[in-house]
């Protein structure tokens, strides 16, 4: 069973995924408007992965025998300067997520609660990829600059990325 203290920062956390997805689908559409479709199909992918994020918190809440509360998500922006911009502010969201993680691993110790401190593993060396993968991006496309061929390349490459969920119990 679930501590109040838990449930109610597990559900937190549940509905701040969602709206972590919420901006990477933004971004997306950020992205179809300049016609950089492949950065548009990254997005959603990464959409993909945070809305399976928010499913886990979901599941392992109701598992716990808590109770799931969906509340409302705030917009998020909607235009970004160029594309390095919007994957600087997408780098900076993940950060912001990393800490998040990071105080829940703390209130799952505080509250002795090995099991959510189990849980919450997959998200603290999930976030170490989240992390690398936007700044890895942030790095070609810092290469690419002044090259509109170079980008359009990258676009092309970036494209190519789907969404695979991550196996049973993982």
């Amino acid at each position: 069973m679930l501590s109040k203290k838990i449930e109610d920062a597990f559900n937190d956390q549940m509905i701040f995924e969602m709206y972590s997805a919420n901006i990477y689908l933004s971004m997306a559409t950020y992205f179809d408007a300049q016609n950089l479709t492949g950065l548009a199909s990254w997005m959603k992918v990464q959409y993909q992965e945070e809305m399976f994020h928010a499913t886990k918190f979901y599941n392992y809440i109701n598992e716990r025998g808590g109770r799931v509360i969906i509340a409302a998500l705030d917009a998020p922006a909607t235009d970004w300067a160029s594309p390095l911009a919007a994957f600087e502010n997408a780098l900076a969201h993940e950060q912001i997520v990393t800490a998040r993680i990071g105080k829940l691993v703390d209130l799952a110790i505080e509250e002795k609660d090995h099991a959510s401190q189990n849980f919450l593993q997959w998200y603290v060396a999930e976030q170490v990829e989240e992390e690398s993968n936007v700044d890895g991006v942030i790095q070609q496309i810092k290469l690419t600059e002044g090259n509109p061929g170079a980008l359009m390349m990258l676009d092309r490459e970036l494209g190519q990325r789907v969404f695979t969920p991550p196996a049973e119990g993982a």
